[in-house]
């Protein structure tokens, strides 16, 4: 039998000032005045229309993704906020993080959105390297970077992750590391630490940069960065997330454990378990914002609603759950998928025979080997037959 998993939720903003060529999240470029009004009213319609599929049940986070959220003013950011609570009972304690590109920070906008109720800030630093910064095309320089993280610091955030890319074009071991200790110096509770990858349909995808380190390099950089997060006092939970003690990402553990989340805005995509019927569902927007804005509220602004069927929810589980330091339990899995501990055991014995994953304590765990093969890892629990799983999207920071 499916159990209920814990419930987030996520708020896709759109806009961004300038598109990175590496970027493939949805997110467009502003032009002119954005509709920051309009497209509040559009976040709680389209909130509106999922809350059946969600009756009584706790919110634990809210996730503030794009895009660029903190082009969106506080006002907008507390006014949506009002209205979800209205509508959603809030945990207590609950984690809202906002995403910031340090290029949009402004002083005293920090101190209105943690009025506002933002409690965890995400910074899209990237790097601490002007010329890395350029190839990236990002808005923002180093100064911006150490700037932004000081005004939040000032306003009186203490849970801060910053976003750190490696294997970036014409980076160096050591400026690899250099980024790390930069980072570290600032103090955050919690770093992002991952790889540069060209993504298809993206301007690095077609026109790949120069400069790009080799898989072997690339290895030493991660190798050698997390070493040096380790001995800060970050303990790496996730393949890309270190944080100090208590300081974990509760919205993204809930993807990672393959719990729900009622997904809002343009593009934004959702995953719901309905007890009663015995289904999940992965529920979609469509893309463009003014088409979302047009519809929302309305199965018009939906652009899929599919059941994920239990020949696909083997492999949609491990994707997330072993990228976790922690592994998993198999009575969770049972209760995630509702399916027996019977369906993974042929994939589970392989993995083992390969001294990919271990049982120890009662968890199915990755060993060191696992986690450099995590791709191959996660393939052996593709089903045989039938569509190939919809993952949904990548977690924000």
């Amino acid at each position: 039998m499916l159990a209920v998993p814990p419930l987030a939720l996520y708020v896709h903003l759109p806009w961004c000032v300038r598109k990175c060529p590496y970027c493939d999240f949805n997110s467009h470029q502003a032009r002119g005045a954005l509709p920051f009004d309009a497209y509040v009213d559009a976040l709680l319609a389209d909130l509106d229309h999922d809350l059946p599929l969600a009756w009584g049940r706790t919110v634990s986070s809210v996730f503030f993704g794009g895009g660029t959220p903190s082009l969106f003013p506080a006002p907008a950011i507390d006014r949506f906020l009002q209205g979800a609570s209205a509508r959603l009972r809030f945990a207590p304690g609950l984690e809202v993080t906002l995403e910031t590109n340090p290029g949009t920070a402004e002083h005293g906008r920090f101190a209105d959105y943690r009025a506002a109720g933002v409690n965890r800030i995400s910074f899209g630093i990237q790097s601490f390297d002007d010329g890395c910064l350029q190839r990236l095309g990002r808005i923002h320089d180093s100064a911006d970077a150490e700037a932004a993280v000081k005004l939040a610091q000032d306003a009186g955030y203490d849970n801060l992750n910053l976003d750190l890319m490696y294997a970036l074009p014409g980076q160096s071991l050591a400026m690899a590391e250099r980024d790390v200790e930069r980072a570290l110096a600032l103090a955050p509770a919690h770093v992002s630490h991952y790889q540069l990858t060209l993504e298809p349909n993206t301007v690095f995808a077609a026109r790949p940069p120069a400069g790009l380190p080799d898989e072997d390099l690339a290895w030493d950089m991660q190798e050698r960065c997390q070493a040096l997060l380790a001995a800060s006092g970050y303990a790496q939970y996730e393949v890309s997330a270190y944080a100090r003690t208590g300081r974990r990402c509760r919205h993204n553990l809930n993807y990672w454990r393959y719990g729900d989340y009622i997904g809002i805005g343009a593009g934004a995509h959702g995953k719901l378990t309905l007890g009663g019927a015995q289904q999940i569902r992965r529920r979609w927007r469509v893309r463009h914002p003014s088409a979302w804005l047009a519809a929302a509220g309305g199965a018009a602004a939906l652009g899929g609603d599919d059941a994920i069927e239990p020949a696909q929810r083997p492999f949609e589980y491990m994707l997330n759950l072993l990228r976790l330091r922690e592994g998993f339990r198999p009575g969770d899995f049972e209760a995630r998928t509702g399916l027996p501990r019977a369906a993974i055991e042929a994939p589970l014995a392989e993995a083992r025979r390969r001294g990919w994953l271990i049982e120890e304590g009662g968890r199915i765990l990755p060993t060191a080997l696992g986690g450099r093969f995590a791709n191959d890892v996660m393939q052996l629990f593709l089903p045989d037959t039938g569509p190939e799983p919809t993952t949904g999207p990548q977690p924000g920071r």
